[in-house]
């Protein structure tokens, strides 16, 4: 579970390209560049030694057999694999190496700019052409690849720090969906097709998801007295998490009652995200909202979507692994007045604290319309305010076999909006379109967001690594 996503340090494997007719000092100041920006950075090495082969390049077969074991005996902590082009490099010996390693894992491909002034064969790299035949050899051999921004950039320049801390993103994204674990808290409302998805395509992409029925999670909490000591911590925690004014005691106790319930499954599951029947039956059969605790576990990277949305918390786990950042299911709500590149984002309150500086603990007006306010305990409020923005969706297209996805980005705005719950203000270049695309393609209701910049590291991930369609919305 990703607690500390941000917290643990990534570890690269770093392969070096070398050709026997370029000069080898260029290999050497290549390894210096990278020791440099890794310690910068905090990204852990594994790579050859200077010893265990020509200045620990890759070049013969016998250098990638070797490069590949090492590769292979640290496959459990290695995050990605970063390919370094100090001159042209050696096609096959990059090629062979990534296919003997097996390694599965993202792939960043880097080469070096010449110097107009140093074309001589003292100094000479070719690196701009010995990058495309690298990516030749690997598209042939079926091994997916990043590229830089820039066809070749130095390692110390800021356009590869950017590349660099992007492919990071994208690590973190691939590496973290393979193998992820869904819980799914009860049935789908009946009201609500709109969250329909395919277990068995999610399980064909290595992503599993595990069922409870509701009823089992209410009897579980029913179970649990006032004072076993997990309830008391968990009833400390929800006060501790967000002011609560007006709300009875006997509310939060229940809350906390569930919220041991909740946590107690999910650890024995291993589970990293939770989607839970919100609507309307834990209200209607335990008397309040789960959205406190929803959101307090969506602050601690453990995503938890509303109305059994399965894809939309795997969304929520996409793009948390993206920015680092807490993320929220939100609905594409409202129009905003006249603007058509504005909208209101609203949930009736699940959004994890990070999005609501005024969070406060109240209750859900809609469905204490219909269910009584006093079954509607434990829904927050809060306005998020104005900041950068990235939006996304995935979501499995049955019919066709397949997962579909879009993601974009815009801004939070801190334009006026009366209402309840949580809430923001969006704005997005070209909104309109958007939505044409969501509903000719028959996306869900539900999007989720970060405040972030991230839209970028999505698309690659899903794109390249996982096979997903993708439809990256312009911003501008």
């Amino acid at each position: 579970m990703p607690t500390d996503l941000a917290l643990k340090p990534p570890t690269l494997a770093v392969l070096y390209g070398n050709r026997d007719f370029f000069p080898d000092i260029l290999v050497a100041e290549a390894r210096k560049d990278i020791a440099a920006l890794f310690a910068k950075l905090g990204i852990k090495a594994v790579q050859l030694g200077e010893t265990a082969t020509k200045l620990g390049g890759v070049e013969t077969h016998a250098d990638a057999r070797k490069c590949a074991d090492l590769f292979r005996r640290h496959a459990d902590e290695i995050d990605g694999v970063l390919v370094c082009l100090p001159n042209f490099g050696d096609e096959k010996g990059v090629a062979d190496t990534l296919k003997l390693a097996r390694l599965n894992k993202p792939v960043l491909i880097q080469g070096y700019p010449d110097d107009l002034a140093q074309l001589s064969p003292a100094r000479r790299r070719d690196a701009f052409c010995g990058k495309i035949s690298v990516c030749n050899n690997l598209v042939q051999a079926g091994i997916p690849f990043s590229l830089t921004e820039r066809h070749v950039c130095r390692p110390d320049s800021a356009t590869f720090l950017a590349d660099l801390q992007k492919f990071l993103g994208v690590c973190r994204v691939v590496n973290g969906l393979r193998g992820v674990r869904l819980g799914a808290v009860g049935a789908r409302p009946g009201a609500f097709n709109t969250v329909r998805y395919s277990e068995k395509i999610l399980e064909r992409h290595g992503i599993s998801v595990t069922t409870v029925d509701l009823s089992e999670i209410i009897g579980a909490a029913n179970k649990l007295v006032p004072s076993d000591p997990s309830v008391a911590a968990k009833l400390a925690e929800i006060h501790s998490y967000a002011p609560a004014p007006g709300v009875p005691a006997d509310k939060l106790l229940q809350m906390a009652r569930m919220g041991v319930a909740l946590e107690t499954w999910v650890e024995a599951n291993a589970l990293d995200a939770t989607a839970i029947q919100c609507w309307t039956s834990v209200q209607q059969n335990f008397g309040c909202n789960v959205c406190t605790l929803m959101s307090m576990m969506s602050e601690k990277f453990m995503p938890s979507a509303c109305e059994v949305d399965v894809t939309g918390v795997l969304t929520m786990y996409a793009m948390q692994l993206a920015s680092t950042t807490p993320a929220a299911l939100v609905d594409w709500n409202n129009n905003y007045a006249d603007d058509e590149d504005k909208c209101v984002l609203f949930h009736c309150g699940n959004w994890a604290k990070s999005f609501l500086p005024d969070i406060k603990i109240a209750n859900a007006p809609i469905l204490g319309s219909i269910l009584g306010v006093e079954n509607t305990y434990g829904a927050l409020e809060g306005r998020t305010p104005a900041g950068p923005l990235t939006f996304g969706r995935v979501t499995t297209a049955d019919t066709e076999g397949r997962i579909r996805a879009y993601v974009g980005e815009g801004e939070l705005t801190n334009d006026p909006l009366d209402t309840f719950g949580n809430r923001a203000v969006a704005k997005i270049p070209r909104l309109p379109s958007l939505m044409q695309h969501v509903c000719r393609n028959g996306f869900e209701h539900h999007v989720v967001m970060t405040v972030s910049h991230s839209a970028a590291i999505l698309e690659e991930a899903f794109r390249t690594y996982l096979g997903w369609e993708v439809h990256h919305h312009p911003s501008h």
